[in-house]
């Protein structure tokens, strides 16, 4: 692997060995895509003054494990930042600087290097607008959101990466028991194949989420959650000696294909290709690696052939809304289905345990469909039903337009 010279002396010091061993902070997955919207300039000083604020008051078949090194190639680092980012000094923020001192403390990390450091970060404002919730009263609409991704263009690039990784997509259903049409869905519906993998400095979008979150319920799980892939970033540049602002994603920080966040890297990241690195932005045989690694260890069962939803009818009397109660957990035996109202075409294997799954569709009538312990594995990646169906959906499009 060619070495990678870090672009500013003083990050030599920061991220030099501290003599033990790193553990990575253990976080959920979350899906993200790369930023297509620029925030306006009042909105973008309004979200600064508040995160500035907020930030300096301190509210702020066979498992199979094919692992390496862990080596991340980083992504060439830009010598121009080419998206909406604004140039603030983070060391105004108390937070920031008690984050300094905990990376310091805790993990030995040189404090006049990180102050550099996060002395060129930079405020990504778009992301402060985009982690935000839509708007609330409009309904779900599975079919509106369906149709955004099983469309002849993501169709048309997942036949052409499937062909292209074909055998790579044969080894991980071997060794994971992850079908090829699922891995290909899920990447499909992530970056559409590599294409929109983000632009972002993940340095610069993780501290702004860690410190300047905007006002939402779950502001303060949030916070945390982003405060430490911020950690997880550093930890990860130091143990590879990589340049940290060479890590390029998404508005929320997930890298690569697979858009996976740091500390995922660092626990479901696959080298693949065998070529001692993890890339998961350059290698496709890394990122289906990873995702088919990352399904096995979420709950994916590759004794569960076939199709992990099945379409069902439901009975007048509404005896099954409680079922729809249960999370995102196959919880159900068919049986218990059945004496609730819902029907499938077909019988259910009495071994197996079932969800029920609702996707609304506006003003047009519901659909309902019961769905096994993969389906719910895939879930695990996005936590919600429309994402896991589109996945589905769409590797179901990619292997019919092969010609199966």
């Amino acid at each position: 692997m060619k070495p990678i010279v870090p672009l500013f002396a003083a990050l030599a010091i920061a991220f030099a060995p501290a003599g033990q061993a790193l553990a990575a902070a253990k976080d959920p997955h979350v899906r993200t895509a790369s930023a297509k919207t620029k925030a306006s300039s009042k909105s973008k000083t309004a979200a600064k003054a508040k995160g500035k604020k907020d930030a300096a008051s301190g509210k702020a078949g066979k498992r199979v494990s094919i692992r390496s090194t862990r080596v991340l190639k980083a992504a060439p680092a830009a010598a121009a930042i080419d998206y909406d980012g604004e140039h603030h000094n983070f060391l105004e923020w108390q937070a920031v600087r008690d984050f300094i001192d905990e990376m310091s403390t805790r993990h030995g990390f040189d404090r006049a290097g990180l102050e550099s450091l996060f002395g060129q970060a930079r405020f990504i404002d778009s992301a402060v607008q985009l982690v935000k919730p839509a708007p609330p009263g409009k309904p779900k609409n599975w079919q509106a959101y369906r149709d955004r991704f099983i469309e002849p263009i993501r169709i048309a690039a997942g036949v052409r990466f499937w062909n292209e990784n074909a055998d790579a997509l044969a080894r991980a259903e071997a060794a994971y028991g992850v079908p090829a049409d699922i891995i290909v869905g899920i990447i499909g519906v992530e970056t559409i194949y590599g294409r929109d993998t983000g632009k972002f400095r993940v340095l610069d979008t993780l501290a702004t989420l860690a410190f300047a979150y905007p006002e939402t319920p779950n502001r303060s799980s949030r916070m945390a959650f982003f405060r430490s892939e911020l950690a997880n970033t550093l930890l990860f540049a130091r143990e590879h000696k990589l340049e940290p602002f060479s890590l390029l994603g998404s508005f929320a920080g997930a890298v690569g294909m697979p858009q996976f966040m740091p500390g995922n890297i660092l626990k479901y990241g696959v080298d693949f290709n065998g070529d001692g690195q993890i890339d998961l932005r350059g290698s496709p045989d890394d990122a289906i690696g990873s995702v088919a690694n990352f399904l096995i260890q979420h709950g994916w069962n590759p004794e569960h052939r076939g199709s992990p939803a099945t379409p069902a009818d439901v009975s007048p009397n509404r005896a099954w809304e409680p079922l729809l109660e249960r999370g995102l957990a196959a919880t159900l035996r068919p049986e218990e289905l059945r004496a609730a109202g819902v029907v499938v075409n077909g019988a259910l294997p009495a071994e197996r345990l079932y969800g029920l799954v609702d996707l609304q569709n506006g003003a047009e009538p519901t659909e309902y469909w019961v769905a096994d312990d993969n389906f719910f594995a895939i879930t695990k990646y996005n936590r919600s039903y429309f994402y896991a169906m589109s996945v589905i959906e769409l590797g179901r499009a990619v292997r019919a337009s092969r010609g199966g």
